[in-house]
């Protein structure tokens, strides 16, 4: 892809203008557009991969959305070609949108360019021609979603309907039943999940919310734009937060092969006025996460998106992904709505939170806790508080990067028993340096309760293992190793004679012990019995770091650990900072609640 030259001036960060935006969307359309079949309504990129939806389906979504990038370029040459698609597609080309069906997907996609380029495509359509298009997107009005993100779809189709005139009442109805649907969803602070449960991830900024604010703001609805925009504006601010010095998204989620779609929040808190971060932030996190992907194999020799996060990678796609589903990253090209003058692309860029300072802060919604070191421009992200209602790596690891990728040998997890599975979250809150959770383990017979503290880059995890028998041997994992930097993971107590320190082939570090024997601690020594679910509970405490620098201080040397009467977390770090956590022991014993205070230092004990 040839952009053009970096302009330091103005983009000292990325080096990425407008003009920089505009090229790479002209590329990715160029690319594109020898894969549309005769008809020009549907779009076969290359590869044997095919969705759960059929060859049919994919062939439209490779249309719908390339469609919506050529949308926001507002491109009328290329629009030409689409009206040509769409002409074909609604003559029967296309497959009918039906219930829980990926046409209803690709019909929100469709709506919205529409709605988007309405003088320069709509218009400019035959009578017979927009008649057709509006009748097949009609199906979308009451067709029935997943119940999610999919609720939004019937949404962005009544909008645009409605405002052409099309079956008005019932353009409206899908509308409305569509927002109060998603209300069940919304927890506060800016963060929705997406569907019953704890599902977090971006399908917050490029669904949730960006539906109903676009909705509102293409409408000119101010009464809608007053509850859905300050709910962007505040979820922009810990948005931001997820986006390492190096532009890279957080790895953590679904459909991450979307790429920079996650930068269309930070586009559409700009355009519409709601967002707490300057222009030069936003532009800077932006291009940050366009040049992030196009410097790392996002785009293939012929110029295609490819399936995967940095290039071709299986690991990140799931059922659905068919060979155009990439192509919803031209989300990320929002901020083309922009007009050229706007203060976002003239102003100077400015630094992310991730290269202003070293941080850690609770997200208290999802119940993360995220851990950024300006030195190395790192992002770690501490779950414990979101969940697939299936097992899924990118939801049920306790800890997520900027950097790093879920291994196949279990990073960040805590194995009871030869079990690896981390189910049933309950989250137990989060404060100023600490969150913690609650989950099962060991197929549901055991319960693990974890609490973890961080400053700068150094972590405490303390895991309190339930209900397993006396002998049952724990495994626990850190981070997950990655080019570029240090994966470290340092037993500090648990129960077992001696905590054991391995490494897989991988490199994936880890510490095992046993649950049901003494306890070895620094300072004072308690006891745990061995036996069965009634036992007392094990403790396991380990320092965990992931970091870039290259010649950090020992990680011992960072913090001193000293566990009292075997739930009384003391913490000594070496900026003279200090913290006291009570660690909870179960149900049942008298005096030591299940609660995380950060405590303030005058309660350390001297």
């Amino acid at each position: 892809m040839h952009l053009p030259p970096p302009a330091a001036d103005r983009s000292p960060y990325t080096g990425y203008t407008r003009a920089h935006w505009e090229s790479a969307a002209d590329a990715l359309l160029a690319a594109a557009a020898p894969y549309a079949d005769r008809s020009r309504a549907l779009y076969h990129f290359p590869g044997d991969r095919v969705s759960w939806a059929g060859r049919l389906s994919d062939g439209l979504e490779g249309y719908a959305r390339t469609l919506l990038l050529a949308a926001f370029r507002r491109d009328e040459t290329v629009l030409e070609r689409y009206a040509e698609g769409l002409a074909a597609g609604t003559a029967g080309v296309w497959p009918r949108i039906e219930d829980r069906g990926q046409p209803l997907v690709e019909a929100a996609s469709i709506a919205l360019a529409l709605r988007l380029t309405r003088e320069s495509l709509w218009d400019r359509l035959d009578d017979a021609v927009r008649q057709r298009a509006a009748a097949w997107l009609a199906d979308a009005l009451t067709a029935e979603a997943w119940p999610c993100n999919w609720e939004l779809f019937p949404v962005t189709v009544g909008g645009f309907l409605e405002s052409v005139g099309y079956e008005a009442a019932a353009s409206r109805k899908a509308v409305e039943r569509g927002l109060e649907r998603i209300e069940r969803w919304y927890v506060g602070d800016g963060w929705y999940t997406d569907g019953d449960g704890r599902k977090f991830d971006y399908y917050n900024g490029w669904a949730m919310h960006l539906y109903p604010v676009v909705h509102a703001w293409l409408a000119d609805d101010s009464d809608l734009l007053s509850v859905y925009g300050p709910r962007l504006s505040a979820h922009l601010a810990d948005y931001a937060r997820l986006f390492g010095a190096d532009g890279a998204p957080m790895h953590q989620g679904r459909s991450l092969t979307y790429r920079f779609a996650t930068t269309a929040p930070l586009w559409l808190g700009a355009l519409t006025g709601h967002t707490p971060l300057s222009p030069g932030e936003t532009r800077r996190l932006a291009s940050g996460a366009l040049r992030y992907f196009l410097e790392r194999g996002a785009v293939d020799d012929r110029g295609l998106l490819t399936l995967g996060w940095h290039g071709p990678d299986e690991r990140v796609l799931q059922g659905y992904s068919g060979p155009a589903s990439p192509y919803w990253a031209s989300k990320g090209f929002l901020g083309l709505l922009l007009p050229p003058d706007h203060e976002v692309w003239t102003a100077t860029e400015e630094p992310g939170p991730a290269e202003r300072e070293d941080a850690v802060t609770p997200l208290t919604a999802p119940n993360w806790l995220l851990q950024t070191t300006c030195s190395d421009g790192l992002v770690r992200l501490h779950n414990h508080g979101s969940e697939d209602v299936r097992y899924d790596p990118y939801y049920t690891r306790l800890a997520y990067s900027t950097v790093t990728t879920p291994s196949a040998s279990y990073d960040n997890s805590v194995i009871v028993g030869g079990d690896p599975g981390r189910t049933g979250i309950v989250p137990l809150g989060a404060g100023t340096t600490w969150a913690a959770s609650r989950h099962t383990a060991a197929g549901g017979t055991a319960e693990v309760t974890t609490l973890v503290v961080a400053s700068g880059a150094t972590e405490i995890r303390a895991h309190v293992v339930t209900g397993a028998p006396a002998g049952t041997p724990v495994r626990i994992t850190g981070w997950a190793p990655a080019e570029g930097v240090r994966t470290e993971l340092l037993p500090v107590t648990g129960i077992g004679a001696e905590l054991t320190v391995e490494t897989d082939p991988s490199g994936l570090p880890s510490v095992t012990g046993r649950t049901g024997e003494a306890v070895a601690v620094t300072g004072r020594t308690g006891e745990a019995s061995g036996g069965g679910a009634g036992a007392d509970p094990a403790l396991f405490v380990t320092l965990a770091r992931l970091t870039a620098e290259p010649e950090p201080a020992p990680l011992e040397r960072t913090v001193t650990v000293e566990v009292c009467e075997a739930h009384e977390l003391h913490l000594s770090w070496s900026d003279g900072g200090r913290e006291c956590h009570l660690l909870p022991l179960g149900p049942g014993r008298e005096g030591k609640t299940c609660r995380f205070p950060s405590s303030p230092a005058e309660e350390f004990p001297a």
